[in-house]
């Protein structure tokens, strides 16, 4: 998944391993992990250099990632490029990040604390 990739941006690699570890996942594993998740969880990352990149996490109907914003996501989360990448290695916790404004969420912010999970089970399996 190439079309992930975005030069600047240390978040594309990680996300285009867990688009990897999604396609190569059984069919009942995904729909047992979109069943446990069910959401749409909409991602903009912001570089060193101030650009900013959108990325969408579907765990509600098909079990993807893609680029660009979505239609209706369930949780908008907005965080720099260096924040998710600690978060991705679990360096940096989640709630540490919210609560000091390095992470804003918009939307359901229960929905948000599972990406920690999701991450976390991708990286076991990359």
């Amino acid at each position: 998944m190439s079309d992930l990739k975005e030069d600047g941006f240390k978040t594309s690699e990680v996300l285009s391993a867990l688009a990897q570890v999604f396609e190569k996942m059984p069919e009942a594993e995904k729909k047992s992990q979109i069943k446990k998740t069910n959401g749409v969880f909409q991602l903009s990352v912001k570089n060193s250099e101030g650009k900013e990149a959108v990325w969408v996490i579907d765990l509600k109907n098909k079990g993807e990632v893609t680029k660009g914003p979505a239609k209706k996501p369930d949780v908008s989360i907005s965080l720099s490029d260096d924040t998710f990448i600690g978060l991705a290695d679990g360096k940096v916790n989640a709630q540490k990040a919210f609560m000091t404004g390095s992470l804003k969420v918009k939307g359901n912010v229960m929905l948000a604390t599972k990406l920690d999970g999701v991450l976390k089970s991708a990286k076991a399996k990359l």
